[in-house]
């Protein structure tokens, strides 16, 4: 069995790396980890494929932490390095009263200020799949190094991951563009359609707007509570959700797209990788946290009750 984005390759022998933001949450009752990208490697990891974390965490006391946690959940961190002038990244969540979340990022950290290394490159040019969001961009330094990661990736993924003030639409575009598959929500579809000019009013038509702008075959829109679209080629592929009792909204989107990434490493028919992946974002948006640890047999028994 091989896979839809890393042909010619068994899942076990699939390498991925997720380069972007490293930090800490900080909810009312404390902190726990967080960032896309490594809410998405934690979640690949958790399922059997091997992902790695390309990031930097300050040189104090959160960021030792920081690190620390990663290990106890089992990755690697070759690849986070300790930035000794800037500090370990923080992010306030609010949450309101139905579990959707919002964010007070802090600018400036040590994942805005990644230099590029040729380890770096080393890293990505030997992976099969690269994944990276748009946070990562918001500052020069790491978006150069995000280009050079590019130039020398097999396969990227592109999470959009909008969280005013930090995009803007040009360099937005141009990582689509770069991008074999694009993950946003319909929100940040139709935002980011209308601003490339589309008059369309359906999400299905700015999805094909997008596709043919950018010329990527692979594009999966997430709905919230109503489940997602996946794209692939001229086809289309539709969950209309689950129901659940939403306690927080956090990381729910990463589980899904590490849950997506998965299913389509093993070569699974694409509607019951759609149908998988809204499953694992359903069942983290039940649980306190962007990363409860969930078995294939919960998962399986949340998709058919026995």
């Amino acid at each position: 069995m091989t896979s839809i984005f890393a042909k010619h390759k068994a899942p076990d022998s699939i390498v991925i790396s997720c380069f972007g933001e490293v930090l800490w949450d900080y909810f009312a009752d404390g902190k726990r980890l967080g960032g896309a990208p490594l809410n998405v490697c934690l979640r690949l990891n958790s399922l059997g494929i091997h992902a790695d974390i390309l990031s930097a965490v300050g040189d104090d006391a959160l960021g030792r932490e920081l690190i620390d946690a990663v290990k106890d959940r089992g990755l690697g961190v070759d690849h986070l390095s300790v930035d000794t002038v800037k500090k370990t990244s923080l992010v306030d969540v609010v949450l309101d009263e139905s579990g959707s979340a919002s964010y007070q990022i802090v600018a400036d950290t040590a994942w805005d200020n990644i230099v590029i290394s040729q380890p770096l490159m080393d890293k990505v040019a030997s992976s099969d799949i690269f994944v990276f969001g748009s946070l990562i961009a918001r500052n020069d330094t790491s978006l150069t190094t995000l280009r050079a990661l590019i130039a020398v990736s097999k396969f990227n993924i592109f999470d959009v991951n909008l969280r005013k003030p930090h995009y803007n639409l040009a360099t937005l575009i141009e990582l689509m563009n770069a991008a074999h598959c694009i993950k946003l929500n319909d929100d940040e579809l139709y935002e980011i359609a209308a601003e490339m000019g589309s008059k369309f009013k359906s999400l299905e038509q700015n999805v094909e707007f997008i596709a043919e702008k950018t010329a990527t075959e692979f594009i999966c829109v997430t709905k919230g509570r109503h489940g997602a679209l996946l794209k692939i080629g001229d086809k289309k592929y539709y969950n209309s959700g689950y129901l659940i009792n939403v306690v927080d909204t956090v990381g729910a989107g990463d589980a899904f797209l590490g849950s997506l990434i998965y299913q389509l490493c093993c070569d699974t028919d694409p509607q019951y990788a759609v149908d998988f992946a809204c499953a694992v974002g359903a069942m983290v948006a039940e649980h306190q946290g962007a990363t409860p640890v969930l078995g294939l047999d919960d998962i399986a028994n949340f998709m058919s009750p026995a």
